[in-house]
């Protein structure tokens, strides 16, 4: 049987399984020797972190008996927060060696045609990741303003740091893995499994479904946090309708050509 009839992007794609895994291996080792410098700066700047991350509870902040300053009641709390911070930090500084690490993996694998969306696709995930945290630190002052005026005025805040950077943590993270929704959406609808005709045909169900799922990732459990997040999350739903429709007009305007 004559190799011409293989497709050349496809036959460039395989690869032995050993080979395969031993590549796999080789990433995994540049993107933890990312990480570990990554967790070295952080270490390193890690009062600025620290700065940083502190002041949506300073906004917050209207007790004067604590001086709005975090309480460590462990002797190996103050240890902790600071690996944990230069853990966090040090996969953010590595961010992008994780994402071409990954983006260099999966390439083998993909038509030409495939590509070609890769790249923007991956830019898009990071930019509304990030997007996405930057939001959950903006909106973090007026929730905890919230938490703190409904609990009275009986109750003095004073926070652990463990128990402070773990809510902030996992605010950033929530609403940054909330805003690849239209990611996965997109691409969902790009490879056939889904139509924006399926979409929109449910669309009163996935609202109430996005606002369950906000309520049960929100960390805070507070309204402001998951107004703010769900209200995103459905203006992505309706957006990647909009993109669906864009991209089956083009596809059967090309199919004719």
């Amino acid at each position: 049987m004559s190799t011409a009839a293989v497709p050349q992007d496809l036959d460039d794609g395989r690869m032995p399984l050993m080979e395969h895994l031993t590549e796999l291996r080789d990433r995994i080792i540049k993107v933890v020797i990312a990480v570990v410098i990554g967790m070295l700066i952080a270490f390193i700047l890690y009062n600025q972190i620290f700065d940083v991350l502190i002041e949506p509870y300073a906004k917050s902040c209207t007790n004067s008996v604590s001086n709005c300053e975090l309480l460590a009641t462990d002797p190996l709390e103050g240890f902790g927060v600071r690996m944990k911070l230069s853990l966090y930090g040090g996969i953010f500084i590595a961010m992008p060696v994780i994402l071409w690490q990954l983006w260099r993996f999966i390439t083998p694998g993909l038509y030409a045609h495939e590509k070609r969306y890769a790249i923007p696709f991956m830019l898009s995930a990071l930019t509304l990741f990030l997007l996405g945290a930057a939001i959950a630190f903006w909106t973090l002052p007026q929730a905890l303003t919230f938490l703190q005026s409904i609990a009275g005025d009986n109750i003095v805040n004073a926070y652990s740091p463990t128990k402070y950077f773990t809510l902030i943590t996992y605010m950033m993270l929530a609403f940054g893995i909330g805003f690849e929704f239209p990611i996965v959406l997109v691409a969902a609808q790009m490879i056939g499994v889904l139509t924006p005709q399926a979409l929109a045909g449910v669309r009163r169900y996935a609202w109430v479904g996005i606002t369950v799922l906000v309520a049960v990732i929100t960390p805070s459990g507070d309204p402001i946090s998951m107004l703010a997040l769900s209200i995103p999350m459905i203006v992505f739903y309706e957006m990647s309708i909009l993109i669906g429709k864009i991209v089956q007009r083009r596809k059967r305007a090309a199919a004719p050509a």
